[in-house]
């Protein structure tokens, strides 16, 4: 069994299953979810739960947090009973949420104003990735921080990429997403285009997997498109929240403006807690 012992907030699609690989490697894991019903599977599988942020860091050397944007980040860490409302020095908190490279900085000054340790490691990878181990994980830490966390990485992920310091990683999960983003639009245009030329779906999907232009993500979404059906493995409106993101901390190329708009849309539509495949459902009725 590992030493170390863990500490979760943030039990939503991609949470739960990366905590129970935790506990299946050996990880003592203590879990907190406002919603308690979503910690009674984990707690079967070993886990305990805390009835409080405060509890959880008290009992916990390493906290780590999964949440949905920066906002309840922020109020995980900074709220009147949050994981840094008592002093707890030397404590670690790992956020794996994706949120604003700001928003990891300033996470970072406010830990260290706690004598708190603090890592920026957000993922790339959505649900069934979280459910295997392979996830690709993304940290932004100090040397040594990193290399106390590296244990819990190694679980949760195929690889973890030590990018910089805490900020840096965030950057670079916003990175990915924009190209996640153009890769999904790029998907479904193509094959639009195809159908209304002649070119069934099944054969142009083909084309692409079985060609220099397929990759993981074309053969990972196939099966979505030739059913038409798109339960979200990653919500169209987290790519919505992580292209504003990226807008925001700067990034202003050609394509981002009308990629952003197009997703915007969809979400507008209604596809939002559908899978960001469902880009096509939107772009189908234009």
């Amino acid at each position: 069994m590992n030493k170390l012992q863990l500490g979760w907030t943030g039990l939503g699609n991609m949470g739960n299953p990366m905590v129970m690989n935790l506990l299946k490697a050996g990880f003592e894991v203590s879990v907190f979810n406002r919603t308690k019903e979503k910690e009674a599977p984990l707690l079967a599988a070993g886990a305990k739960s805390a009835s409080s942020l405060q509890e959880l860091i008290e009992n916990c050397d390493v906290v780590l947090t999964m949440l949905s944007n920066d906002a309840a980040v922020k109020e995980v860490f900074e709220g009147p009973t949050g994981l840094l409302s008592k002093s707890n020095p030397g404590k670690t908190i790992i956020n794996m949420s994706t949120v604003a490279p700001e928003t990891s900085r300033y996470l970072n000054t406010i830990c260290n104003q706690h004598n708190v340790h603090f890592i920026d490691a957000p993922v790339s990878g959505s649900v069934k990735p979280a459910q295997d181990g392979t996830l690709v994980i993304l940290v932004g830490a100090s040397t040594e921080d990193y290399e106390l966390a590296k244990p819990i990485f190694d679980v949760l992920g195929k690889i973890a990429i030590h990018v910089g310091e805490p900020g840096v990683a965030s950057s670079a999960k916003l990175a990915i997403n924009y190209l996640l983003g153009l890769n999904l639009q790029g998907i479904a245009e193509t094959v639009l285009f195809a159908e209304k030329n002649g070119v069934s779906k099944e054969d142009m999907l083909n084309i692409i997997n079985q060609g220099a232009c397929g990759n993981g993500i074309t053969n990972i979404k196939t099966p979505s498109i030739l059913n038409d059906s798109y339960p979200a493995a990653f919500a169209l409106k987290h790519l919505v929240k992580d292209l504003r993101l990226a807008k925001e901390a700067g990034l202003n190329s050609p394509l981002i403006h009308p990629l952003y708009d197009s997703y915007a849309a969809a979400e507008q539509e209604g596809l939002g807690d559908q899978d960001v495949m469902a880009i096509i459902s939107s772009l189908k009725i234009k």
